[in-house]
Formats: C-alpha cells, sequence, structure tokens
C-alpha cells in the first residue's frame, strides 16, 4: 500500500531534523576516550540517563568510519556471551562446541568495529561473569573477536538505572571509567545541527620511545615508593563498581600514559583518563609524580641560575625553590649560597613573591659567619616585608576573632 502523504511529508521534516554537520572542537573528554580506543582498552562511561552517551558513541563510530554493533547486556542471558551448546554427531569424541550469537558472527567477517555494550548497570550478575571473558580475552564462544573490534560500554549509575545492579569488582576492573557530562555549548550547537567531531589522536613516532619510557618511570616510580598502592580492592560496594589499583588498571594506566604522551594531550585530558583507571586517589598521586619529574634539577639551576627557567604553577615552582634550597644545605659552599639568593631573587621578578618568602627564610639560616650578604637578597626584601605584614594583619584579625568570641562567650552566661 502506498505510503500516505501526509507521512510523507513528516518524512520529509524528520530528515531535514536529521541533516546535521560537525565540527572539529575541543573536547577533553571525547579526546580521552578516542585516546582510550586507540589504545585498545574497554571504555565504560558513566552518565544520567539522557546525557548523551549513545549520541557520543554513535558519532564515534560514524567519525572512525566503525560499524557500530549495540548489544544491551541486560536483555541477554548469560550464554549469549559465553556461547550456546550446540552437540555435534559425535560428543564424546568432538566435545561440544559453543556457538556465539550473529551478532558477534558479523563482527567478525567484517573484521572491525566497534561493540557497545549498553546498559550494563542493569545486567543481573550471572550476565556480568560472562561478560567478563569478552572484556578482556574478547572471546564469545569459539569465536575471538579481531583486532580492529573497540569495546566500549555505558551505564547509568544504580540510583537512576532502571533496576540496577552494582558492577561487580572482577568486570569493574577491566574498563577505563570515564564520568560523562553535558557542555551546555556543546549541546546548544549540537542542536543547532552542529556537533564535535571525535578524531583519532595523532601519535607522534618520534615520541613514542620516549612516550614508553615516561610512563614507565612514573608508574613504577611510585609503585616502588608506595609499594601498597599496587593493589587496594575499595571497603564499599559502590566504589568496588569503579575505577580502582591493581596490577591490571596500573598496565593500564601505563599504556594511557604512553599514548596521551605521544599524542601530546593536555593534562586534563591525561587525569581522566589515569584517574578512570586507578581511582582519584592513586591517580592524583601519579599525576603529582609526573609532575615532579618534570621538574628542573637543582644542581643545574644553582650552576647556572641567570639562565634558569622556572615553572609557571605556584605549586611546582615552589617544589622547584625549596629543592634548591635543600640542595645547599646538603653541600654549603659561598658560591652556591650566592646562586639560590639569585635565583629566588629570579623566581620573586617573575612569579608570585609570597612563593620565596619561606626558602628566602630557611636559606638565610645557612649563612656561615664569614658568608657575605649577597646584593641579590635587597630584590626580595620588599616581598619579604609584604609577608610578614599580612602574617601580623592576619595575627592581628585572628586576635580580634578571638576577643569577640571571649565577649559573646561572657554574655551568654
Amino acid at each position: 500500500m502506498p505510503v500516505s502523504p501526509r507521512l510523507d511529508v513528516a518524512g520529509e521534516l524528520l530528515a531535514l531534523l536529521r541533516d546535521t554537520t560537525t565540527e572539529p572542537r575541543p573536547d577533553d573528554q571525547l579526546e580521552a576516550l578516542t585516546l582510550a580506543v586507540a589504545a585498545d582498552l574497554p571504555v565504560l562511561l558513566w552518565g544520567e540517563p539522557g546525557i548523551g552517551k549513545t549520541a557520543a558513541l554513535t558519532q564515534l563510530a560514524e567519525s572512525l568510519d566503525l560499524p557500530l554493533t549495540t548489544v544491551i547486556a541486560s536483555v541477554h542471558e548469560p550464554s549469549d556471551f559465553s556461547g550456546l551448546p550446540v552437540v555435534g554427531d559425535d560428543p564424546s569424541e568432538q566435545g561440544v562446541a559453543m556457538a556465539p550469537p550473529d551478532w558477534a558472527v558479523r563482527l567478525v567477517r567484517a573484521g572491525r568495529g566497534l561493540l557497545f555494550l549498553d546498559e550494563l548497570s542493569t545486567a543481573p550478575p550471572a550476565v556480568q561473569a560472562a561478560l567478563l571473558r569478552l572484556v578482556l580475552e574478547r572471546r564469545i564462544g569459539a569465536l575471538r573477536l579481531p583486532p580492529g573490534v573497540r569495546i566500549v560500554a555505558a551505564a547509568n549509575p544504580r540510583s537512576s538505572a532502571a533496576d540496577g545492579w552494582e558492577l561487580s569488582p572482577p568486570l569493574a576492573n577491566r574498563f577505563v571509567h570515564l564520568q560523562w557530562t553535558h557542555d551546555h555549548e556543546v549541546v546548544v550547537r549540537g542542536l543547532g545541527g552542529t556537533w564535535p567531531r571525535a578524531r583519532l589522536p595523532r601519535l607522534d613516532r618520534k615520541k613514542l620511545p620516549e612516550a614508553v619510557g615516561l610512563a614507565r618511570r612514573a608508574v613504577c616510580g611510585l609503585l616502588a615508593a608506595r609499594p601498597k598502592l599496587v593493589h587496594q580492592l575499595p571497603n564499599s560496594e559502590t566504589r568496588r563498581g569503579g575505577a580502582w589499583p591493581s596490577p591490571r588498571s596500573w598496565e593500564s594506566a601505563l599504556t594511557l600514559i604512553a599514548f596521551a604522551t605521544a599524542a601530546g594531550s593536555s593534562r586534563d585530558v591525561l587525569s581522566l583518563l589515569v584517574r578512570g583507571t586507578v581511582g582519584d586517589g592513586p591517580g592524583l598521586e601519579l599525576l603529582a609524580a609526573m609532575d615532579r619529574m618534570d621538574l628542573p634539577d637543582p644542581e643545574t639551576l644553582l650552576a647556572d641560575p641567570a639562565a634558569a627557567v622556572l615553572p609557571e604553577r605556584g605549586d611546582l615552582r615552589q617544589a622547584v625553590l625549596d629543592g634548591v634550597v635543600e640542595a645547599v644545605r646538603g653541600r654549603p659552599a659561598k658560591a652556591r649560597w650566592d646562586a639560590a639568593w639569585e635565583l629566588l631573587a629570579r623566581a620573586a621578578r617573575t612569579g608570585a613573591p609570597d612563593l620565596v618568602v619561606v626558602p628566602a627564610t630557611t636559606l638565610a639560616t645557612l649563612r656561615r659567619d664569614d658568608w657575605d650578604v649577597p646584593a641579590a637578597i635587597e630584590g626580595l626584601e620588599g616581598a619579604v616585608a609584604l609577608s610578614r605584614r599580612a602574617d601580623r594583619a592576619a595575627d592581628r584579625s585572628a586576635g580580634r576573632l578571638t576577643d569577640r568570641s571571649a565577649v559573646a562567650a561572657k554574655a551568654g552566661r
């Protein structure tokens, strides 16, 4: 039967509404997602219903020219992922084959694709257990997914999931967990017809050895100093269903650091990836350790203070200046003491002057009786005096607050 003319017009209108375009646009969470996909690590997007997780995966598949296969985990049986037993002519001789589902066969035939496991937090424990082999080993029944297939899942928090379950710790520890949130400007432009374009990161071939070396030094250095971080299973059920440190997740973190370094990604993107593999606490410790790895050597700075390049970030600059003072303390000499003062004066001229107050005070206590005061100290007098005035003002303010509290207490008696 012919379609109603009214529905023809409705179809034209729907086609116009679906006619959208894309644009290159910086997006940290989208870049983190594409990096994890490029690194061939399973990714789990966490977000409230309607936040755009499915739309992001659809657009990612289109941008990467990968066929998208969507599987709703909660509507499948465990056998759909472990394989259905098929009895042959002679089971005692040939065994019982485990037949894979049709979507797995299509992925193998295509040789590539994006497997999207949606609504993962609504899958019961038995289905989650069956997914373990799929997510880690890429096996479904007797089939093994080809290297060109990537796995991405999406889940709602249990509080907003339909009949939701917490993720089991073994399954959760296999994923890179990314918190998916909406960007107001992206949503407005997208509804206007222009969405951000997902692109695979450009890896600099020349940086590959350096990226691997940096990742290994960062992870191994932290775990050597903090052995308890190697494996920490969280106490609460909710936290066990997220990112937490284990040898497996540290290996994923190492991989992602190498990829982010080779791609020249920002610290914000690296932070999303690292915290998404080993959790917020261990991830922040790792990022701090990486920051310290990039700090200049105090001995290099003392050897040529006039050419010193100090970090822009205040916390890193403070760490460098403290390291310089400790280097002078460890090997005191008049020339090194003078060079340290020159560095402090340079720091006061090029950054926040209050950062030099503590190292300057410590450095002053290292002076020997026969050491003349260097001229560089004159440039620090203003900063030290200003800090002292601020401290005295804070003390007076605290004293007034204490007095007022005492008066109020007496009045209340």
